[in-house]
């Protein structure tokens, strides 16, 4: 479980998150909606530790995070950040293998290369393990670096798993693939589930609960069929409602 209490953060003196409160449960698939530059991925990066908050405090497990050496840290969360940028010639497979780096000293070469392997297969990119990682497209690369993050907390029960944009360079079967396979070991794992996204629809249909963020104000935290709604989406993304009807109305209700 994460639980973020009160997160204020500002950036050149603009608050970019502002008083935020919100609960993220094990077995269950979050998302974090809303418009561009309104927090979102900076709200990400303050519950994965990354950046640290001007005010409040970001729980795991009851747990304040500043209380958590690296090492612990990353055998109880990954992360899949927006931008990935590897130039070097790394083939996909060492890219996964990456993923093992907090257990390189406890598990032999051998094993963590399975765990790449298998971690690989899930995201349906097994063909590509021994291709150059610069090589391949970005969805492509989008599904190595999923399976990295997997492989990282592969032998985790409750473990937390941080997504932003994860679908983004991804092809329509590739997007259900992957958010389908989230759901599923959410609830076989028991993982917290925070994932960043842009696409309301499969946020609708693909996640358990959803928050929105406007201009580092937080809302929501219910389920996302009840939330993700013309007249919320008409409100967050300051569209007039006969477009966000339009748009995302018939589809949400199918």
């Amino acid at each position: 479980m994460i639980d973020a209490e009160n997160i204020v953060y500002s950036i050149g003196g603009q608050r970019i998150l502002a008083n935020v409160y919100a609960t993220f449960k094990p077995g269950e698939v979050t998302a974090i909606l809303g418009p561009n530059g309104a927090g979102k991925s900076t709200l990400l990066k303050c519950l994965t530790g990354a950046l640290k908050p001007d005010e409040g405090r970001v729980l795991l497990a009851g747990k304040d995070l500043k209380h958590f050496s690296l090492t612990e840290l990353s055998r109880k969360r990954a992360v899949l950040s927006q931008a990935n940028p590897i130039s070097f010639p790394f083939t996909a497979h060492e890219i996964v293998v990456m993923g093992r780096n907090p257990y390189s000293l406890e598990k032999t070469t051998a094993s963590n290369a399975e765990i790449a392997d298998e971690a690989l297969n899930l995201v349906d990119a097994r063909h590509l393990r021994d291709r150059s990682y610069p090589t391949l497209s970005g969805g492509e690369q989008q599904r190595v670096q999923f399976a990295r993050v997997l492989s990282q907390i592969w032998e985790q029960e409750g473990a937390c798993l941080f997504l932003d944009e994860p679908t983004s360079a991804l092809d329509l079967r590739h997007q259900h693939q992957l958010m389908d396979l989230v759901q599923k070991l959410a609830a076989e794992k028991k993982l917290t589930v925070i994932i960043v996204m842009h696409d309301l629809n499969l946020a609708y249909h693909c996640t358990d609960r959803c928050f929105f963020i406007r201009e580092g104000w937080i809302r929501g935290g219910g389920t996302s069929k009840d939330l993700i709604t013309a007249d919320t989406i008409a409100e967050i993304f300051d569209l007039p409602m006969k477009y966000a009807a339009m748009r995302f109305g018939m589809d949400l209700a199918g």
